[in-house]
């Protein structure tokens, strides 16, 4: 399966405790930064319609601003419902001052 990259962002624009949304196609994507490491995560809650990266972020973890899902930012694995799945993570590179984030 052949991975796509997409320019998103500068390293600059995500902000330790600021995700921000990027669009790939019609999909919502969450791109993050934990202690200088850059994660993307599939952005839609899976519970109810809410963008995760306009939730609060504890730890390692991002809470749903609606009803409290939580999920581990590192690995999209679900730690607390309502939400009753993983979240879609997807690669994320810096190369030339440029994030991308890839899609298989």
């Amino acid at each position: 399966m052949t991975t796509t990259w997409h320019d998103v962002a500068a390293p600059e624009d995500v902000a330790e405790d600021m995700p921000i949304t990027v669009k790939l196609g019609d999909r919502d994507v969450g791109l993050y930064r934990l202690n200088g490491e850059f994660y993307a995560l599939e952005d839609v809650c899976p519970h109810a319609y809410a963008l995760l990266s306009q939730g609060f972020i504890e730890g390692d973890e991002i809470e749903c601003p609606l009803h409290g899902a939580k999920f581990h930012i590192p690995t999209g694995r679900c730690t607390k419902e309502p939400a009753d799945r993983d979240l879609r993570r997807y690669d994320v590179k810096l190369e030339s001052g440029r994030l991308f984030v890839g899609v298989a």
